[in-house]
């Protein structure tokens, strides 16, 4: 069966850099795009909810992110009855994060929800694919994971050993497990459905837009108000532009050349960005835990990042061979 993608790119030379901008780095930056939240959510009014701080950025963002790809409302026709199933499910994993992940830091803590939310998704994926007989983790993936969700968790939980943590709920882990098999189920979709050939930017669209109409309800049934100041209209429409529409736009181009196992890893650096923006921004201070922890987080996606833009190369090279 033809390919739906153009094969026009695939006849210009490849740079090193176009090989990095087509695979790792769309993603990286998303990451750290998706790292500033935290920092602009603290910036909302007094007394704004949590969950509603990031329902109000999914649905204005989402919308936005439909609206804009123009292919995403002729996706749904465009797509067998199988595809249009997954659509459906990937919309109800995007709205079950924000669902899942914020009662989770509000139980839990943000420390300890993050670092399970974000280190849980990618061995999801990692176990996901395995199970469905998709890919089989290899060598790489595993020891670049394991370094960095071990950073990830020392560069999170390195405060907590100074005797200042937040108890551990048992709910709020499993809620926040709950996100990280949102994350991972969107990023599988989403990946399988660019892989059959659909524009990123139609599949992104469609799964945010669908996404945002469904947790509409959740804004609407809170104390507004805060959307009213002027400082409540920012937040929410910084969140919106560049941490859903933005962000998940380079997402989705990033899981063109990108396995959604290797993504879903690659994304680990948000904490990171969240922690250096909390002690430039905020004001606040890392133990020295915490910054050997973002030693090996950065290790590990380093490791991955290269393995990544080698294997983008690989198959764009095999591709031009089989044409």
């Amino acid at each position: 069966m033809p390919n739906r993608t153009s094969s026009t790119a695939a006849a210009r030379p490849r740079t090193p850099l176009a090989g990095l901008l087509g695979g790792p780095a769309p993603i990286l930056i998303s990451a750290v795009l998706w790292g500033t939240t935290g920092t602009a959510g603290s910036l909302a009014p007094a007394g704004a909810p949590a969950a509603a701080i990031g329902c109000a950025g999914l649905t204005l963002g989402g919308l936005l992110l439909y609206v804009t790809s123009r292919a995403a409302r002729a996706l749904p026709a465009a797509c067998t009855r199988r595809e249009r199933w997954l659509l459906l499910l990937g919309a109800l994993a995007v709205a079950g994060y924000p669902l899942t992940f914020y009662p989770a830091t509000a139980r839990t803590g943000v420390a300890v929800a993050t670092v399970i939310a974000l280190g849980s998704a990618p061995v999801f994926v990692g176990l996901l694919s395995w199970a469905l007989g998709r890919s089989r983790p290899t060598t790489r993936w595993t020891c670049a994971t394991a370094a960095a969700v071990l950073g990830c968790a020392l560069l999170v939980l390195g405060p907590g050993f100074s005797g200042s943590g937040t108890p551990v709920d048992p709910t709020g882990v499993l809620l926040a497990a709950c996100a990280g098999l949102s994350y991972a189920l969107y990023s599988l979709i989403g990946g399988r459905l660019i892989a059959d050939g659909h524009s990123s930017d139609a599949v992104m669209g469609v799964l945010f837009g669908a996404a945002g109409v469904l947790v509409l309800p959740v804004v609407a049934g809170t104390d507004t108000r805060w959307l009213t100041e002027t400082r409540g209209a920012a937040v929410a429409l910084y969140l919106a532009l560049f941490t859903v529409c933005l962000a998940y736009r380079l997402f989705g181009r990033g899981l063109r050349a990108t396995p959604a196992s290797v993504a879903t890893t690659l994304t680990l650096a948000e904490p990171a960005v969240a922690a250096v923006l909390g002690v430039t921004v905020l004001g606040e201070r890392l133990p020295v835990l915490s910054w050997g922890g973002l030693v090996v987080l950065g290790a590990g996606l380093g490791v991955l990042t290269a393995g990544g833009g080698r294997r983008a190369d690989r198959r764009e090279a095999s591709g031009r061979m089989g044409s």
